[in-house]
């Protein structure tokens, strides 16, 4: 790799949504902006790439977005997942700024489609962008280049030169960059599973990785080493329930399997453990990951009949069906009496109710060892479907603490002056568990934002 100076004044690891974004933030400030970016063009943006949404506070109609979504409302959702584990500063504040990201990225050519239906209910928190991740990418990417943002492809960062705190430089391969200010966004360790295991133990190798390849951590493992404050727990991460037969890496968001408020989950002894209508699938969807990685070989099964085809956004994969539960469960290696006796008690105690999916409807079972609160509907409808279930890892929340002005914390207590992180690499900060439809995107644009104003405001004016 050959870049056009040594020296610049901001320098930005990671060519995702929040490296793009601080970039183009510095060079909009004056800023000669370089910024590297680990995966070839190919692959370029991380996780981005695989996104459909982000989720911005508004009051009144916004875009794209119908009614308002204010901040209470927000911070309830949030409390909701993360059980409180969160800096409640730097939440509110991501949630306040978030009314910006709409307009903002619109203004630099990203577009957006109206919400999708189904089991999403998104239509009045959630912005979804036209043509999905790749089309933000594409639009940010035009717009850095009208910059003059410099941009290189295939530059994995190597090694990191800090100084009490200060940067001073980085290696990709045998290159060396000096910067004045430098912006960390390089992602989390979700694609380590070496990582992974130090975690979770040998049960990580039956994790699926839904995001890029590329995301090992390095960089990360680099900011700790020299001496930043690390903010969250290994083992935490937002992981969902995807389609089994998804590839290792970078099977993306079509892989996920959305029914599972539809119907019900069992896992390898053909056994239901917990409550699939909890509450509504964005605010619960994410901790399904989790759940399967808890069950015999990290593997469940969520079963549906008829009456919920149309009602979900189907994965890529296609459902196992069958004209019986009996012949379903031998299809999906299932023993045929247990899961027809828990199909059957499953039935029996479903409540008379009217079904209603787009409100938390009460309908419930009742007398079950694990009750159904919501949308609890018998399953006799045939054809029955079944999508097999493993856990999916999207991102990690282990990363580097940071300011309001998104400056890395060191562990010895003080700030360093010229680093900065965006995204997922200190999205930890604001999601110490859990996960919100949308938030992770919501996470990197408003520090994005934060990151390369204060870099840029570093650089020139230090």
């Amino acid at each position: 790799m050959k870049t056009e100076s040594d020296h610049y004044d901001v320098l930005v690891a990671g060519g995702g949504q929040a490296g793009l974004i601080a970039a183009i933030v510095a060079a909009e400030k004056g800023a000669r902006v370089c910024l590297l970016e680990g995966a070839p063009r190919t692959h370029r943006g991380g996780n981005t790439r695989h996104t459909r949404n982000l989720r911005p506070m508004h009051i009144g109609p916004l875009s794209v977005l119908s009614g308002t979504y204010d901040e209470a409302e927000y911070w309830d959702d949030l409390m909701r997942v993360t059980k409180g584990k969160t800096n409640e500063t730097l939440a509110r504040m991501t949630l306040r700024q978030s009314t910006e990201a709409v307009d903002w990225l619109e203004a630099r050519g990203v577009q957006f489609q109206p919400p999708l239906g189904g089991t999403l209910h998104l239509g009045r928190t959630n912005a979804f962008f036209m043509g999905g991740g790749k089309q933000l990418l594409n639009a940010l990417y035009r717009h850095a280049d009208k910059l003059g943002v410099e941009v290189h492809y295939d530059a994995m960062v190597t090694s990191v030169e800090i100084s009490e705190g200060r940067f001073e430089s980085l290696q990709v391969g045998d290159h060396t960059i000096s910067a004045n200010a430098f912006v960390a966004a390089a992602g989390g360790f979700e694609a380590n599973i070496e990582w992974l295991k130090e975690a979770w133990g040998d049960i990580a190798e039956n994790f699926l990785i839904r995001g890029t390849p590329y995301n090992r951590g390095d960089l990360l493992r680099m900011l700790l080493d020299a001496g930043a404050r690390q903010i969250g727990e290994p083992n935490q991460c937002h992981a969902v329930a995807i389609d089994g037969r998804a590839p290792k890496f970078d099977g993306g968001i079509c892989t996920r399997v959305d029914c599972v408020s539809l119907g019900i989950v069992v896992n390898r002894n053909a056994e239901r453990f917990y409550d699939e209508g909890e509450d509504f699938w964005p605010k619960r969807y994410a901790i399904w990951g989790r759940l399967v990685a808890d069950q015999p070989d990290q593997v469940a099964h969520v079963i549906i009949d008829q009456k919920a085809r149309g009602a979900f956004m189907p994965p890529v994969f296609p459902a196992v069906v069958a004209d019986t539960i009996g012949e379903l469960a031998q299809k999906i290696g299932l023993d045929p009496a247990t899961l027809e006796k828990t199909v059957a008690d499953y039935n029996a105690a479903v409540q008379p109710g009217k079904f209603d999916h787009t409100e938390l409807d009460g309908v419930h079972t009742s007398g079950l060892v694990v009750n159904k609160t919501n949308w609890a509907r018998t399953l006799d409808h045939p054809p029955y479907s079944a999508y097999c279930l493993r856990p999916g890892i999207t991102f990690t929340y282990l990363g580097v603490e940071v300011s309001e002005k998104a400056q890395m914390q060191m562990a010895d207590g003080t700030e360093s002056p010229n680093i900065f992180a965006a995204g997922e690499i200190m999205a930890g900060n604001v999601l110490g568990q859990g996960y919100l439809a949308g938030i992770g995107m919501t996470i990197g644009n408003v520090f994005g934002r934060i990151a390369g104003r204060e870099a840029a405001d570093y650089a020139l004016h230090r």
